[in-house]
């Protein structure tokens, strides 16, 4: 079971349903399932899914409901969110401050996170329900689109779950470059750049000694630095190539 199985995100009055399909697309990135709607504008499930691709599976479990107090009833920890001042001096925390303490919940229950309408956000007496009350920092302009301050919220619930998925290495992944291989090419490397005159004006040990350096702290692979060998070969391969007499080719 994962800790983020207990998150659910409740949206109250949603006005747009292309902000209800933003969300559910936010819910399928941050591997959150439950969305919960407070009176919710009438929209059709499946446009949200065209939408949002590839997230039937949160679309069908769609709950509604006619008021928030019903929305949250079972759950044992929510987060309100509000980007507006108010009179009311409520403990202002942020999403990341609000994780790890709603994960501990989760594991006990049901935990909410609820967003208000697009146009005016929550009522003070929707945050009255809030265990914390949460602001998103921004800039002086604290507007943000109903599914970006989802996803905000969701990332940080994400991260602090340790729910992220580990990138496969390279198809083709060499191993580390042997010294064997390291000191053929700072070799061949001497050799191109004598080829071009490039010590013409410069110190040839002091050059040889900082491309080792850079190579080293570079950590190229096995594949790399053959692939680096290989363009000071064909340097010097095309240096031949033009200094030698043109063929003739009658006959």
């Amino acid at each position: 079971m994962s800790a983020l199985d207990n998150v659910c995100v409740v949206l109250v009055e949603p006005q747009d349903p292309v902000n209800i399909a933003a969300v559910v697309r936010a819910m399928k990135n941050m591997d959150v399932k439950q969305l919960r709607l407070v009176d919710p504008v009438e929209y059709d499930p499946s446009r949200v899914e065209r939408v949002a691709h590839d997230t039937r599976d949160i679309v069908a479990q769609i709950q509604h409901y006619h008021t928030l107090d019903a929305a949250i009833a079972d759950c044992v920890f929510a987060a309100g969110f509000t980007a507006r001042r108010r009179k009311t001096k409520w403990k202002l925390t942020s999403p990341r401050e609000v994780a790890t303490p709603m994960l501990a919940a989760a594991a006990d229950g049901p935990v909410a996170i609820f967003f208000g309408r697009e146009d005016h956000g929550l009522s003070n007496e929707s945050l009255d329900r809030a265990h914390a009350v949460v602001t998103i920092p921004t800039s002086d302009h604290p507007s943000l689109n109903l599914a970006q301050a989802v996803l905000i919220a969701l990332y940080e619930l994400h991260v602090a779950a340790d729910a992220s998925r580990t990138l496969a290495p390279p198809r083709k992944d060499a191993p580390p470059a042997s010294a064997e291989q390291l000191q053929r090419f700072f070799t061949d490397a001497d050799k191109s750049l004598a080829t071009i005159d490039f010590f013409r004006t410069r110190n040839e040990e002091l050059v040889l000694r900082s491309l080792r350096s850079l190579t080293y702290r570079a950590a190229p692979d096995a594949r790399e630095i053959d692939m680096m060998r290989s363009i000071a070969i064909e340097v010097m391969r095309a240096i031949e190539r033009a200094a030698a007499p043109p063929r003739d080719d009658r006959t």
